[in-house]
C-alpha cells in the first residue's frame, strides 16, 4: 500500500527537480515557465496527498484553485513570450532587456 510518505516523497523530489530546473536553465523562457508548472504541480500533489489521508476536501477545492491561477500564468506567460519573440526574434532571457524600466 502506498502511504503519505510516498507521495510526499514524490512530490519533494518533483518540487527539488523544478527548482534545480530554474537554477540550471535561465536562458529559456519556455523551460523557466515548465519548471515553475512543474513546482505548482508538485504543491498541489502534496495537497491532494494531506487531504486524502485526513479526510478533509478542503485540499483538494484549493488544488483547483491553485490550478485555475496556474493555466492563466502559463497563458499568459506565453502570451508574453510570442509577443516578445516577434519583436526580439529569440527567447533568451539574457537578450531580453525592454522590460527593463
Amino acid at each position: 500500500m502506498i502511504s503519505l510518505g510516498h507521495f510526499l516523497t514524490l512530490g519533494g523530489l518533483l518540487f527539488a527537480l523544478s527548482v534545480i530546473g530554474i537554477f540550471l536553465n535561465r536562458k529559456n523562457l519556455i523551460v523557466l515557465l515548465m519548471a515553475i508548472e512543474l513546482m505548482l504541480l508538485a504543491v498541489n500533489m502534496n495537497f491532494v496527498a494531506f487531504s486524502y489521508y485526513l479526510g478533509d476536501m478542503a485540499g483538494q477545492i484549493f488544488v483547483f484553485f491553485i490550478l485555475t491561477v496556474a493555466a492563466a500564468e502559463s497563458a499568459i506567460g506565453l502570451a508574453i513570450l510570442v509577443l516578445l519573440f516577434r519583436n526580439k526574434s529569440s527567447i533568451n532571457v539574457d537578450e531580453l532587456n525592454t522590460l527593463k524600466g
